[in-house]
């Protein structure tokens, strides 16, 4: 019996993956998650045989989600389902160590064989964007592996300073009080290796994988 876990914050989305896969692979395991949170909670009481993750779920917010289980998890192998298409976000994401990527748009067919292949330790990636894959530069591989370190609750604080907020504000927010920011803002610091906030923006903005939303 395979298990698989799908995390993704869509139910219809998991219910069509669930339908193309229990068509094709008839001794199959579905479970599903629709946060960061509760993903981590399944891989922590279930023997998982390969995680579909959805990049943009709550908690995930770009690449943190994948490089906090990687982290986590490292002898998981984990493709990243998405909206996206764009070779150089791709590159980012098996840079990181994913052993797949399967767009949202691709039919059930190249979802069960892309399953297949990965399944069987090997990558699968749409024929569309495998040609355009650029090699990840080993700054950007170190740079994630730091930002692998951090906790959620400290890369929510790394997000918001990216977008510009004070400590005050991020501590509104996120319902914390503003000396928590700070203890969050050290913390970042320090497994970063950084002393400043441009820096920290820096990292935060080359990882983001599309425009930050507007915080009201």
């Amino acid at each position: 019996m395979i298990t698989l876990l799908i995390a993704d914050d869509h139910p219809l989305y998991r219910d069509a993956l669930r339908g193309a896969l229990s068509l094709s692979l008839p001794d199959l395991q579905l479970l599903e998650a629709g946060d960061l949170t509760a993903t981590v909670d399944i891989l922590e009481k279930e023997d998982i045989d390969l995680l579909l993750l959805d990049l943009h779920m709550p908690g995930s917010n770009d690449l943190f989600g994948l490089l906090h289980i990687r982290k986590l998890y490292p002898g998981l192998p984990v493709a990243v389902v998405s909206g996206t298409e764009d070779a150089s976000i791709i590159s980012k994401i098996v840079g990181v160590g994913a052993l797949g990527f399967i767009p949202k748009t691709a039919g059930s067919d190249d979802i069960a064989s892309a399953v297949q292949v990965i399944l069987n330790g090997d990558i699968w990636l749409p024929a569309s964007v495998s040609e355009k894959i650029e090699q990840v530069d080993e700054v950007f591989s170190a740079l994630a592996d730091k930002v692998a370190s951090l906790t959620p609750s400290q890369y929510k604080v790394l997000c918001y300073m990216r977008d510009g907020l004070l400590n005050k504000q991020i501590g509104y927010n996120l319902e914390i009080a503003e000396a928590t920011v700070k203890a969050h803002v050290t913390a970042i610091f320090k497994k970063l290796n950084i002393n400043n906030r441009t820096q920290a923006v820096l990292i935060a903005s080359q990882l983001e994988l599309e425009p930050p939303v507007s915080h009201h």
